[in-house]
């Protein structure tokens, strides 16, 4: 069915990460899926997210790039920009 996009790597980690950390069922999110909404976190919380992102993936994101970012997919994007 073409409406399942393939997961690139990067959000796969991303999803997998943050479903852990914050004990969410990873099934329920998905690459369009709001970081916070899903994850029912605030931006100190993504923060910390972002720490073991950064060293699980070996990038460093600054918290600029992070601003405009909502869904698990941006943010893969912008880590990918990185890698």
């Amino acid at each position: 069915s073409g409406h399942i996009r393939r997961m690139s790597a990067t959000v796969d980690t991303l999803i997998g990460l943050a479903a852990t950390h914050f004990k969410v069922d990873r099934s329920t999110i998905t690459p369009d899926a709001d970081v916070f909404e899903s994850l029912g976190i605030d931006s100190v919380q993504v923060l910390e997210l972002l720490s073991e992102l950064e060293l699980a993936l070996n990038v460093e994101l600054p918290d600029y790039e992070l601003r405009d970012v909502r869904t698990f997919a941006e943010l893969a994007a912008r880590i990918d920009q990185r890698l």
